[in-house]
């Protein structure tokens, strides 16, 4: 039935859920997974240039520290499980169209994420997300709560 399973996961515990979910699903049907995290890009919003270039280099890191820890930790899922997987790290100021686009290019045939993600400030994909990713992806989606 499915033969490539993309999970897209911000850290959150639903989105580990998610995980958990879509890889013994991918297990069951002997499908291989795409693991996706996307983080927003930086904006400057009102700083100086002084300023600028070292909060922009300690955001990217920090984000890409973030990206690594939860795809570490959702590989480290699939192992357990058996089940082969990819890493993959975007950098999008709009999380569903990475996961359509990824999905997509990537020619997987499945969709899974959480219903909604972390709030707030530190939001990599919202509820609104998910709602999005529904809308704009041409692949089922499979939506864990």
């Amino acid at each position: 039935m499915y033969r490539h399973i993309l999970i897209a996961t911000d850290g959150s515990s639903l989105a580990s859920r998610g995980v958990a979910h879509g890889v013994q699903l991918a297990k069951a049907l002997n499908a291989k997974v795409t693991l996706l995290t996307v983080s927003e890009r930086f904006h400057t919003f009102s700083l100086n240039a002084a300023q600028l270039e070292e909060t922009a280099s300690s955001f990217k890191e920090h984000m890409t520290k973030e990206a690594s820890k939860t795809l570490e930790e959702a590989a480290r899922v699939a192992a357990d499980a058996g089940v082969e997987s990819a890493l993959i790290h975007h950098e999008d100021d709009e999380p569903y169209q990475a996961i359509v686009r990824t999905a997509e290019g990537r020619g997987c045939d499945l969709i899974v994420m959480a219903s909604h993600g972390r709030g707030g400030v530190s939001a990599m994909f919202l509820g609104s997300e998910t709602l999005k990713v529904l809308s704009h992806s041409k692949l089922p989606v499979l939506v864990v709560h």
